[in-house]
């Protein structure tokens, strides 16, 4: 079937076929047509036949324009026109196909952080009965939470290290993997301690890198004004995996014994791992626009680009970082703020269990409140912050408020719950409730300091603080199972040592910290 080709031109032509066009990419020609030409008003209508054509297309692939004429053809058309034709590129598969690659990586390291928090709480749940089991005292049960804290501590360096070299994607997926094969095996060895608290170590260790992976990626990909949502959104996660895996926890255990938990919280972290290679590899499509221009979508690094950076991040400026009076005070508010947080997510449930009489679901019910309370906590102050620096409000100023608040909230709510006042228990959950839930504001204070005042080294200053931030899992759990073997006081063990170091973090804070940026330099 013959053709219509539309040719344009601003000149007066006789007849196409007496003239050869010049290609303007080239010094081919056009062959000329003997068919019978048409003019027509400045536009001639060409009928070519179907072996005309074909030469052409043999010849020359014809661009939209040439030497001002106006083509119409279909001639050259690129794989997949006709698909697009069809209208199928509309179709959004899958769902998150046309969703930037910034918001899959954040939404997914949000989710590693719920199945975080979940493998981190099961044991608080599990002790309960492994103590029986097993014959623990509580100093034993103690010794055996703190032990996860020990390879908390150990990866933190080194994940801040590994993720400035490598990428925070990277190291968090293999942190995942790690902490959550760890947590299948303890069901195994439970009967032999040191190796349930080497699987326990181990777990420590994987979910040790996360923090600091996921400080990376956020440094990397969001903008200032956006920050405080960011790392509640992520860092989040962590109150919704206390509240999934508490929930979850009392009635697999009741149906199917303590050892399904590990078993079923261990997969759910091998299916985000093989879930995560999707995203990983996903490449940010044609309307993944950034929300900053500054913030282009970030690709993958290659490992010849992180080998030519593993050099030169071994010059970390060490001496630089602890000459900076924001560090002290970043490292001393994480250590006091962990203190408080550890210990009650240690513990909380056997005081409810034995001070408050609440049976193991009940005490697990009432366990979910404060990090229930503080999702929602956590999504109003991370607007007020991002407001506040939106509307012309100084950075550093933002950054105290909102951590004072995180610590004198459950400073003041502990206050109430150790003096006897007669309280009946609903009302001594709701006030503990209250203030571990407004001790959420630190994701918005101290926990977006780190990049507040390095991009460069955020990761690896989280991992300074996170290591410091660690020792009370390691110390605080432990020692709060030691003196309430002693001193059979809920108060003097688990509340009076967290008054403490909430009280006095609040006073460093407000006097040393700052999040104006800082340029750390080698020092010889």
């Amino acid at each position: 079937m013959a053709k219509l080709y539309t040719f344009r031109t601003d000149t007066s032509l006789s007849c196409l076929s007496q003239h050869k066009f010049r290609h303007p990419s080239n010094k081919r020609f056009l062959k000329p047509s003997s068919s019978p030409c048409l003019l027509n008003s400045g536009s001639l209508k060409v009928s070519c036949s179907i072996r005309e054509k074909e030469n052409i297309a043999e010849n020359e692939r014809i661009t939209p324009i040439v030497t001002g004429l106006r083509v119409d053809d279909e001639i050259g058309e690129k794989p997949g026109d006709g698909i697009e034709k069809l209208g199928l590129e509309n179709l959004n598969w899958p769902p998150w196909k046309n969703v930037p690659q910034r918001y899959k990586l954040i939404g997914t390291t949000s989710l590693a952080f719920v199945i975080c928090n979940m493998d981190k709480v099961n044991l608080s749940i599990a002790i309960i009965p492994m103590s029986h089991q097993f014959g623990w005292s509580s100093s034993v049960a103690g010794l055996v939470q703190s032990s996860f804290f020990w390879g908390y501590a150990l990866s933190q360096l080194p994940g801040g290290w590994l993720s400035k070299i490598f990428g925070g994607r990277i190291v968090l997926q293999f942190g995942v993997l790690a902490w959550s094969l760890a947590t299948a095996l303890v069901p195994v060895v439970a009967g032999f301690m040191p190796g349930l608290v080497f699987t326990r170590i181990l777990v420590g260790i994987g979910e040790g890198v996360s923090p600091s992976a996921a400080t990376d990626l956020i440094a990397r990909l969001i903008p200032l004004e956006e920050r405080s949502r960011a790392v509640s959104f992520v860092f989040g996660g962590l109150s919704v995996g206390s509240v999934l895996g508490l929930l979850l926890a009392p009635p697999l255990i009741e149906s199917f014994g303590w050892e399904s938990v590990f078993y079923m919280f261990g997969l759910f972290g091998i299916v985000w791992f093989l879930g995560f290679q999707f995203v990983a590899e996903d490449q940010p499509s044609v309307n993944s626009a950034p929300l900053s221009k500054s913030q282009p979508n970030p690709k993958p690094k290659s490992w010849e680009t992180s080998m030519e950076e593993f050099g030169g991040s071994l010059n970390v400026p060490w001496k630089s970082f602890f000459q900076s009076k924001a560090v002290w005070a970043m490292t001393y508010a994480h250590f006091c703020g962990s203190w408080g947080h550890y210990c009650c997510l240690s513990w909380l449930p056997t005081y409810f269990s034995e001070e408050l009489n609440l049976n193991l679901t009940e005490a697990a019910w009432v366990s979910v409140l404060p990090p229930l309370a503080s999702v929602v906590v956590t999504s109003f102050a991370s607007q007020f912050a991002d407001n506040l620096i939106s509307n012309g409000v100084e950075t550093t100023v933002v950054r105290k408020i909102c951590q004072t608040i995180a610590f004198l909230s459950p400073a003041t709510c502990m206050i109430l719950t150790s003096v006897d006042l007669g309280l009946p228990p609903w009302e001594v959950v709701g006030i503990l409730t209250a203030g571990l839930a407004l001790s959420s504001f630190a994701l918005s204070g101290l926990y977006c300091t780190h990049q507040d005042i390095s991009p460069e080294y955020a990761s690896i200053l989280l991992g300074i603080t996170n290591t410091v931030g660690a020792v009370p899992g390691i110390v605080g759990v432990a020692l709060t199972g030691y003196l309430l073997d002693t001193t059979h006081s809920w108060s003097m063990s688990l509340f009076a040592p967290s008054i403490f170091f909430y009280l006095t973090g609040t006073i460093v804070w407000l006097a040393l910290a700052s999040s104006k940026p800082q340029t750390f330099k080698k020092i010889d």
